[in-house]
């Protein structure tokens, strides 16, 4: 029986947007534990820099705030992040090669995540805002790589899958906060 790869070694090689990568956790079924473990880290990591952050600018309580709250709404939005992309590449963005489960999506964003453990940095002055920055864009890069990937298709419905979902996210991310804050 073959070990399974190391968390680490596939976090580092989706960072480095290997393409092989995306296409072997698509395929590996068994690798829905470490892309959530990806997810998990990435966001512990960016959680911890911005609680540095608020214990900086607002005292020790942030920091605790900042982790939590960054946790919770990275692991929903990668499991609902990885659902709109399913649905609207499986139907409104679909290619003649298309072919893709839900699953796949879960594993391949998951492990897109992998850049945003660069997010920890975002605590330095002068430079964290730059820091969060290209972070940003380097996660959504492997966020497209891990879409195309997933679903078989063109660069070009990679892109498009992934601008209309995030319209589509902050919509509903909108929505949700401004209902939430209504009935606070």
């Amino acid at each position: 029986m073959e070990a399974a790869p190391s968390i680490v070694n596939r976090m580092i090689r989706a960072a480095k947007l290997d393409v092989d990568l995306y296409e072997e956790v698509e395929a590996d079924t068994t690798a829905n534990g470490q892309a959530f473990l990806a997810v998990l880290i990435a966001s512990l990591a960016a959680g911890i820099g911005v609680g540095i952050v608020g214990v900086v600018e607002e005292g020790g309580l942030w920091f605790l705030w900042g982790l939590l709250l960054g946790l919770g709404t990275a692991i929903v939005g990668w499991l609902a992040w990885s659902l709109l992309a399913y649905w609207l590449g499986t139907t409104i963005f679909k290619g003649p090669e298309t072919s893709a489960t839900y699953g796949e999506l879960m594993r391949t964003i998951g492990f897109s995540n992998s850049p945003r453990v660069l997010s920890f940095f975002i605590f330095i002055p002068f430079i964290g805002s730059l820091i969060a920055f290209v972070v940003s864009v380097w996660a959504l890069v492997a966020g497209v790589i891990a879409v195309r990937q997933a679903l078989d298709f063109s660069t070009g419905r990679a892109i498009g899958t992934c601008v209309v979902g995030w319209i589509i996210y902050q919509l509903i991310v909108f929505l949700v906060v401004g209902l939430v804050i209504g009935l606070a």
